[in-house]
């Protein structure tokens, strides 16, 4: 099942939920369309599996960066790290499911978009608290404004994500410095 909803989300991710036909998923994973609709009952629930199991392994990878990481600050620059691995190579060509989605949120049925929004929602939440335990240990000035930064760090990440579709960052390292400025 896994090996079916990995093929059946890299459709999704280079096509977007609409743009993926039944026939792209179906040859994409080897499943006939009754096979697809056995299994999963429609597009949508095989677009809901494959979401879930996307950020569910995003979030794995984000996890394991930040695993090394001590003080908020760290946690940042880890997070930018595991999303700029992201968007380069082949994996970045893919496309992000999440920023696919974001892009179609306003054409997608209102579960699917509050499926969208909740993901967005925690990884907000997540770098809320990367933000303030930088506060907290020093590592980030302790006067930032924490709302207009998490909403600027959440947007280069997303745009990071989206602009590895055509290409690789230029500068990493550079980037990842300069955008630690902000916390400065």
């Amino acid at each position: 099942m896994d090996e079916v909803l990995d093929r059946a989300m890299q459709v999704f991710r280079e096509r977007g939920y609409d743009g993926a036909s039944v026939d792209a998923l179906q040859e994409a994973t080897g499943l006939t369309a009754g096979s697809v609709y056995k299994a999963f009952g429609s597009k949508r629930e095989f677009f809901i599996a494959a979401y879930d199991r996307y950020v569910s392994e995003r979030r794995k990878l984000v996890a394991m960066r930040l695993a090394q990481a001590v003080t908020g600050r760290e946690r940042i620059a880890a997070t930018l790290y595991a999303y700029l691995e992201s968007a380069s190579g082949e994996d970045g060509r893919r496309g992000c499911l999440v920023v696919a989605s974001l892009v179609e949120a306003s054409t997608l049925e209102a579960s699917l978009r509050a499926s969208v929004a909740a993901t967005l929602a925690d990884n907000r939440a997540g770098l809320t608290d990367m933000l303030q335990e930088g506060q907290l240990d020093g590592s980030v000035r302790a006067d930032l404004p924490v709302e207009p930064c998490v909403d600027l760090l959440l947007a280069l990440l997303q745009g990071l994500r989206a602009t590895g579709k055509l290409r690789d960052p230029a500068d990493p390292d550079g980037l990842v410095a300069l955008a630690l400025k902000i916390l400065d």
